[in-house]
């Protein structure tokens, strides 16, 4: 039998059930000040993002103006891009910067995160989403495309951070990272050892910049399909989904929001890829 009874509560007050609810809001309060428990407002705040003017870049970069910040857009060859997306950001109460640069070595990475600064004053956040890819097994890797993807995939953002940490003093770091790192994919062996080795700087920097600096990455599945290709590219070459379900970039881009806002994080990694890293090596 069911009983429906009507009426308005949204106007009655809550009474609370006994005085211990009174107690656990009061020890709820004071854990809360004593702990510092806070979340991270953005809106205001500058981040620079690599590689943010095409494909994921951009996606975060908009999903971060869309939060209020004032984005300073690194680009290596993307340059129409780059003033495309400028003008297009301009327009939405933000200032925009741009900064150009090949991040090859050390002081071309300095020198990224100094132009951020001068154009755009403190930066808080720096993403770390610049990266190459391509398809080498180990026995094909040369030294000459091992470095080309070390260097922006691992290299680059162990001197990001580190001029980031100097020049900033504070603030939070995401790396994005690939779900293959929980695989052993030969079939693109020097990009798979660059982003695992990002995995690791990932928990090393959280330990040594805490508790001023957060460090945490994102690690996504299969987005877009290369240059050239369409989506039946990533139907055809995907491989198989526990969720059935093609992640987005604005999927990644809402994780990477969700880490800078939740104060509590440091260290973790975040896969988005509907459940595709628990599968391992045999489904890569």
């Amino acid at each position: 039998m069911f009983v429906f009874i009507s009426g308005d509560f949204s106007s009655r007050p809550r009474q609370p059930h006994s005085s211990s609810n009174s107690r656990d809001a009061a020890s709820l309060q004071l854990a809360s000040q004593r702990f510092n428990y806070t979340t991270m407002h953005l809106e205001g705040k500058t981040a620079l993002i690599t590689g943010g003017a095409v494909r994921l870049g951009r996606a975060i970069t908009g999903a971060l103006v869309d939060r209020g910040m004032n984005p300073v857009i690194h680009y290596r060859s993307s340059a129409d891009a780059a003033l495309a997306l400028e003008a297009e950001l301009s327009g939405k109460g933000v200032d925009v910067a741009l900064v150009q640069g090949d991040l090859v070595s050390q002081e071309a990475c300095r020198k990224v995160v100094e132009e951020a600064h001068t154009k755009a004053g403190k930066i808080e956040v720096l993403v770390n989403n610049a990266a190459v890819f391509n398809k080498n097994t180990l026995m094909e890797a040369t030294e000459e495309n091992v470095m080309a993807e070390f260097w922006p995939n691992l290299f680059a953002p162990i001197f990001l951070t580190r001029a980031f940490a100097e020049l900033a003093g504070e603030g939070n770091v995401i790396n994005m990272l690939d779900r293959r790192i929980t695989s052993n994919d030969t079939s693109c062996a020097p990009y798979l050892l660059s982003k695992k080795g990002l995995y690791e700087l990932t928990k090393v920097a959280a330990l040594e910049l805490a508790p001023k600096i957060r460090v945490n990455g994102v690690a996504p599945g299969v987005l877009l399909p290369p240059p050239g290709k369409d989506e039946q590219y990533l139907k055809a070459h995907g491989g198989y989904v526990p969720l059935e379900y093609q992640c987005r970039p604005e999927d990644i881009a809402a994780a990477v929001v969700y880490l800078l806002e939740a104060d509590c994080h440091t260290g973790q990694i975040l896969y988005v890829d509907g459940g595709k890293h628990l599968l391992g090596t045999e489904h890569v």
